[in-house]
């Protein structure tokens, strides 16, 4: 089993570097955007765009510029609330934007948090991420390099990456994992159906209904993992998202249990409400944690990176407010020994996970890639979408963010209602209380 430094690397020798990056050597760039000074580059219009291939609105933001064809793309998605995220750049960050040099992208950022007095959340955010990540994306296209060159070059040939297998029980669950395996993944994130009550991230048994009982769940899950690893004997590695569904204190027995199965992280075990107790789980358990996907202040992030209480961060980037903020994260993290591992599911568009592949080539805290392997229907709204090959991701030498984005493939796909696809606020426990997620 190759440790997590040598799966970034892309391979251990040069058979196996030849084998999966073919094409290491620099690409010839296609300047199709003639430098122009940022005087003559200012943004004409602003707006956001819902569309849904794989059943959760992704937003998409596009900025258009005064340069003939010069305009770019970012993610906004927040799918729960997409309407308000439209409106927010459609009607407030537009007005502002429009004449001002797409290349002041710090003070944009800078700017735009304070403009409506009360800053941050993630609505405000991930309006302004998508406008951050369309600068970075036009920035890019006028210097004729993609956005990793632009945060100071890649450190490394390709990103490992890890995906998500789950099933109604175990031998499921296997059979996922050996496909994800066959398919040249050696780090697989794992969630199984507890029985009888709704599970995160697990596919539902027929009789199962909206219920959540978090101490079945503790006792349950640790016996997963033990056949897991007896099952894959180190061939593959796994990780774990307990999804914030247990008290602290039960937290802390997961994290002991599962430290004999070497999992590479165990995620999310306390709510944003109980950040407070990353002090005292830090204390009792070996198992690395990763934390943060529902973090959206940069400043949230401050102890659990100083005080090194989280192994990985896991920040949503469009909630967070875009590369610009994730960029100064990162850093952080480098300084003192965390890692990254960016949110990367279904409900984070190809853009993002384009920004997601630029920081990863780009830091020395890089982790691991969350991936998410979209569907044909996706690829067809935004060419470029990112594949692995065996496990990673290459990177392209296209400008900018190197994606695209087809608006009549997009319109093929309308909104959903978030409620289609989320139902958080309905999953309770045995006494009737809601869990939180």
């Amino acid at each position: 089993m190759k440790d997590i430094d040598q799966l970034s690397e892309g391979a251990t020798d040069v058979a196996d570097r030849r084998r999966i990056a073919p094409a290491y050597a620099p690409k010839a760039v296609d300047h199709t955007v003639p430098w122009v000074n940022d005087e003559d580059v200012r943004i004409t219009s602003v707006e956001a765009i819902i569309t849904a291939p794989e059943g959760v609105n992704l937003v998409v933001v596009r900025v258009r510029t005064s340069v003939d064809g010069l305009e770019g793309l970012g993610c906004a998605t927040f799918h729960q609330r997409a309407d308000a995220v439209k409106c927010a750049v459609d009607e407030y960050l537009a007005p502002r934007l429009v004449g001002r040099s797409a290349q002041e992208i710090t003070d944009i950022w800078n700017s735009s948090q304070v403009d409506s007095y009360w800053r941050g959340g993630p609505v405000l955010n991930s309006a302004l991420a998508g406008v951050d990540m369309a600068l970075w994306d036009i920035m890019g296209k006028t210097a004729g390099l993609p956005v990793w060159q632009l945060l100071g070059g890649r450190v490394r040939r390709s990103v490992a990456t890890y995906v998500h297998a789950s099933g109604r029980d175990v031998a499921e669950l296997i059979h996922e994992v050996e496909a994800c395996a066959a398919a040249g993944y050696q780090l697989v994130r794992c969630q199984i159906t507890v029985p009888g009550t709704s599970t995160y991230g697990a596919a539902q048994q027929s009789d199962s209904h909206i219920s959540w009982d978090p101490e079945q769940y503790v006792r349950f899950i640790p016996g997963v993992f033990e056949e897991l690893t007896a099952r894959f004997d180190g061939r593959v590695r796994f990780l774990h998202d307990i999804h914030e569904r247990v008290d602290p204190a039960d937290a802390i027995r997961l994290l002991r249990a599962l430290e004999p199965f070497g999992l590479l992280f165990a995620e999310d075990p306390v709510a944003p409400e109980d950040l407070d107790w990353m002090r005292t789980i830090r204390k009792q358990t070996i198992t690395p944690l990763a934390l943060g996907e529902l973090l959206t202040d940069m400043r949230s992030f401050n102890a659990l990176v100083t005080e090194r209480l989280v192994d990985f961060i896991r920040c949503h980037v469009s909630a967070l407010g875009g590369i610009t903020p994730a960029w100064r994260l990162a850093m952080l993290a480098e300084i003192h020994g965390v890692r990254t591992a960016w949110h990367g599911p279904r409900d984070v568009s190809p853009i993002g996970h384009m920004a997601n592949l630029a920081m990863d080539l780009a830091s020395p805290a890089f982790g691991i890639h969350e991936h998410f392997e979209f569907s044909d229907q996706a690829r067809s709204v935004f060419p470029g979408t990112p594949v692995t090959r065996n496990g990673v991701l290459e990177p392209s030498g296209a400008p900018g963010l190197g994606i695209g984005f087809d608006e009549r493939e997009a319109a093929r796909h309308p909104p959903v209602s978030p409620m289609s696809n989320w139902h958080y606020s309905r999953v309770r426990r045995p006494d009737g209380t809601i869990q939180r997620p």
